[in-house]
């Protein structure tokens, strides 16, 4: 009773360690963490290799996945950069179980780790920011070293009723048969699974396992299959993740499992040969080092072996799992949530996609080829209610003054955007220029407004992950999106510029019957709703990419506007 407990409560501190370690660490790292994961996945290949070392760093594959999960969802990473990065974070987890082999089971830790959770508690209660942080990471590793101490003295109560006689043999091992051996394989690996699917925690169930070799409880060879169920059952707690998750999320969880499969396949394929060798080199290096070893080589093996068919592995998985989502679906993914600067830049690139459709409709009607379609007005005040809704679900405030900046500027985007929506949801723009005569010098800036604002939104939404790598989370601003913005505001400041003119002018023509007082209202009300369209596609634009502030002449004149976004002398 004494040893399952001490075993119990063992993996049970290593979990608990475990846990607080990674939240320390994540903390710790805040937004660095999704900005690099982003500019390190250019190709699947660098995504592989980041993946593995950000994830060795913050001690949780889980939480690289699902930020990978949101980077993808919100098209700053394709799927398959998404999938190199899933596939390092494979590797890094492994590096764990290094701790256990070189540290863990060989000396007493508890006299080390003690000291270490008074300081960490100590500098989580009383510090802040990344003190807090660091001392939470702090206390959590010295639960992990405290943990693999009692379940070290747990163990060495195990070997002593429990012998690898006890346990089946596998192929590989001394006067072992085939048959005999593979069903003895198999055993291993399914109780590894559950090991791990009990634990939920593949570096918890490996550490169970070097302990236990290091105990005398099991041998090299069962070891190494125990391994390879484990690793199978890392799968499982990404399977249920996946369970109503996005279509997105359940894509990689998927390529997770299936990477899993494969691996454990070509594992089991090249277990005699692995077991002969590793036998082979157990007469220079110790069975934990080995061990350690074999989880880190399985891991990287399945790697290097999908990772030059990532293409084709990223076409077999979206043939298994097609999308029944739109496109606005797809990008406001709920996983996006977890992390503000995603889901800031997640909203940021819908508004400009809203933005550049509804300009080229606009800059369409007024060149008389077209006329702006209520229903695509309405499509477009829908996704951005839909933005609204979903930027107001975020789960945690933006960590700096930058994304706190960044965040403002795009509620701004969305404001203006929304305002642009209503003003043309209020009637067909087309209709009102072929009832009413208006000036065509006006028509012409508010097109040549709307098309330089349909610039700068269409070099937002055709960003990709590879051209947006130096700054995939944000903005920056190219010369050609300058121009652009810069056109726009002109534009739009000499529309402004031209209405109390124009308006004074088109009332002093009706005494002396050049028009009636209809046709003046209704020139200078088209006039209007031009330099309304203008001015909020300007605003827009210059927000979306960062320069809402910079960009705002304040001696520009600017018609006052009502709470409801109208002229004061705008009727209604």
């Amino acid at each position: 009773m004494s040893t399952a407990i001490a075993i119990l409560g063992g993996v049970g501190l290593f979990l608990l360690g475990m846990t607080i370690m990674t939240d320390g660490l994540k903390a710790l790292a805040g937004s660095a963490l999704r900005t690099v994961l982003g500019k390190a996945a250019a190709t699947p290949v660098s995504g592989a290799f980041w993946g593995a070392v950000i994830t060795l760093l913050v001690q949780s594959s889980s939480a690289v996945t699902m930020t990978t999960i949101g980077l993808v969802s919100a098209g700053l990473l394709t799927f398959p950069q998404g999938l190199g990065l899933v596939f390092g974070a494979n590797v890094g987890t492994t590096g764990t179980g290094w701790l256990v082999a070189l540290i863990g089971v060989r000396v007493s830790l508890s006299t080390y780790a003690l000291p270490l959770i008074f300081a960490g508690a100590l500098a989580k209660l009383l510090g802040s920011g990344r003190i807090a942080a660091a001392g939470t990471a702090v206390a959590g590793f010295a639960l992990v070293l405290y943990g693999l101490t009692t379940l070290q003295e747990g163990m060495s109560g195990l070997a002593e009723v429990l012998h690898p006689s006890d346990l089946p043999a596998v192929m590989g091992a001394p006067g072992v048969g085939w048959i005999s051996g593979f069903a003895g394989l198999m055993t291993l690996i399914g109780i590894g699974l559950v090991m791990t699917a009990v634990m939920q925690s593949s570096t918890a169930a490996i550490a169970v396992t070097i302990s236990a070799f290091y105990a005398g409880a099991v041998n090299l060879e069962q070891g190494a299959a125990l391994i390879i169920g484990q690793n199978i059952g890392t799968a499982t707690s990404s399977a249920l993740a996946a369970i109503g998750a996005s279509t997105t999320a359940k894509r990689l969880a998927l390529a997770y499992v299936l990477f899993k499969v494969i691996a454990a396949l070509i594992a089991i394929v090249a277990f005699p040969f692995t077991a002969a060798l590793m036998n082979a080199l157990a007469a220079s290096i110790d069975g934990m080092t080995l061990l350690a070893a074999y989880h880190t080589v399985y891991n990287v093996v399945g790697v290097a072996v999908l990772l030059p068919a990532t293409q084709w592995f990223t076409q077999v998985v979206e043939r298994l799992l097609p999308s029944k989502q739109t496109a606005l679906q797809r990008a406001l993914d709920p996983s996006a949530l977890a992390s503000p600067v995603i889901a800031v830049e997640t909203a940021r690139r819908v508004v400009a996609q809203v933005l550049t459709t509804v300009a080229a409709s606009v800059s369409a009607a007024l060149s008389g080829r077209a006329s702006v379609a209520q229903a695509d007005v309405a499509k477009s005040g829908a996704a951005l209610q839909e933005v609204r809704d979903f930027l107001s679900e975020l789960q945690e405030p933006p960590e700096t003054e930058d994304e706190r900046l960044r965040m403002t500027s795009t509620l701004h985007a969305l404001e203006h955007a929304s305002r642009l929506v209503e003003v043309l949801a209020e009637g067909g723009l087309q209709r009102e220029l072929a009832k009413a005569p208006y000036d065509l010098r006006n028509a012409e800036l508010c097109r040549e407004a709307m098309r330089a604002a349909q610039a700068v939104g269409g070099s937002i939404t055709s960003e990709t992950a590879l051209s947006a790598r130096a700054e995939p989370i944000g903005w920056s601003v190219s010369p050609e999106v300058a121009a652009a913005l810069t056109d726009v505001a002109g534009a739009a400041a000499e529309l402004d510029a031209r209405q109390r003119d124009y308006r004074a002018g088109m009332l002093a023509s009706v005494a002396p019957e050049k028009l009636t007082a209809a046709d003046a209202f209704a020139r200078i009300d088209v006039a209007r709703r031009l330099d309304r369209i203008a001015h909020h596609a300007w605003r827009s634009a210059a927000h979306l990419v960062g320069r809402g502030e910079e960009d705002d002449p304040g001696s520009w004149p600017q018609p006052e506007t009502t709470a409801n976004g109208k002229y004061e002398d705008e009727p209604g």
